[in-house]
């Protein structure tokens, strides 16, 4: 059945009730006033949806061109004395990817707390990073900490318990948090363990680079950018492209300023914010949990 409203049959009676000859009682003229309001409701309705939708089209990303969040990952010193205060300054929300076995949580937990008062996201980074090893560039890890090594439970639950920890620091429950795979690494033992910890996020990052159309997103395997010595010009085109292509941009980074193989220049990452923050207008900046919550909705 085609969606048009079958207008013919209630056209053809209004013609035929309103010949000059023909004397219509009280009654047949409330029906043909009811009639005729319907239709114009309905076109009235059709009207506004698709104007909705012509709006939506143009501005997908909560009223916006385009989506960008800045990720950071591994919880480090750098995060607390560089990027918080650069992107408070400014009024900007990042998400700070927490693995609760590094230093700069275990020693430093009660200045995350603030982190989250103020809207950034604490996600979830696992509690050991454990990355698949064997693998040219993966000297760094351990045996003990090896996927190959782990089973889809141990890993599940792990990642679980990072959940109660962070609980603990920001309040929130797990469904309203992400989740970063460790190295973009999505397998224990050899299988996946994406299913088993689905209903404890309400989305996961991955570390493929690719601007992110708004109706066709995973969920569980959203694209990043991972930076590594791009210039502050080379990130802003970046954005550029991002709003060009009414798209989600992930940025992916470790060090800001230092403290890590995976590095930008704290010029760099100013220009990029304060970038960001003169185009307000047309970008919607925001932790990947709430571009995460809003694609949801959409989808739904």
């Amino acid at each position: 059945m085609s969606g048009r409203v079958p207008l013919t049959g209630i056209v053809k009676k209004y013609n035929s009730n309103t010949r000059p000859n023909s004397l219509l009682s009280e009654r047949n003229k409330k029906k043909l006033i009811f009639e005729m309001k319907g239709i114009s409701l309905i076109i009235l309705l059709m009207a506004t949806g698709v104007g909705q939708l012509k709006a939506q089209d143009r501005t997908p990303w909560n009223g916006k061109k385009a989506a960008v969040s800045l990720t950071y990952d591994d919880a480090l010193n750098v995060h607390l004395d560089n990027v918080i205060p650069a992107l408070d300054e400014l009024g900007l929300k990042g998400t700070f990817y927490l693995t609760s076995n590094f230093t700069a949580l275990k020693n430093r937990s009660e200045e995350w707390k603030p982190v989250a008062v103020k809207g950034h996201e604490l996600g979830n980074h696992t509690m050991f990073h454990p990355c698949e090893g064997g693998r040219a560039g993966r000297e760094f890890v351990s045996p003990d900490y090896d996927l190959n090594n782990y089973s889809v439970q141990r890993m599940a639950d792990e990642i679980v318990l990072t959940n109660l920890i962070l609980s603990k620091i920001d309040g929130k429950k797990p469904e309203n948090r992400t989740l970063a795979y460790p190295c973009g690494d999505m397998e224990a033992g050899g299988e996946s363990y994406v299913d088993t910890i689905r209903s404890e996020f309400v989305g996961a990052r991955g570390v493929t680079g690719r601007y992110e159309k708004s109706g066709s997103v995973d969920l569980f395997n959203i694209g990043a950018f991972m930076i590594n010595g791009e210039s502050g010009q080379e990130l802003i085109e970046m954005v550029d492209k991002a709003i060009e292509q009414k798209a989600l941009l992930v940025f992916l980074f470790h060090g800001v300023g230092g403290e890590h193989g995976l590095n930008v220049y704290l010029k760099a990452h100013q220009e990029l914010i304060e970038y960001l923050k003169s185009k307000e207008k047309e970008i919607w900046i925001a932790p990947l949990v709430d571009v995460a919550e809003h694609i949801k909705k959409m989808q739904d």
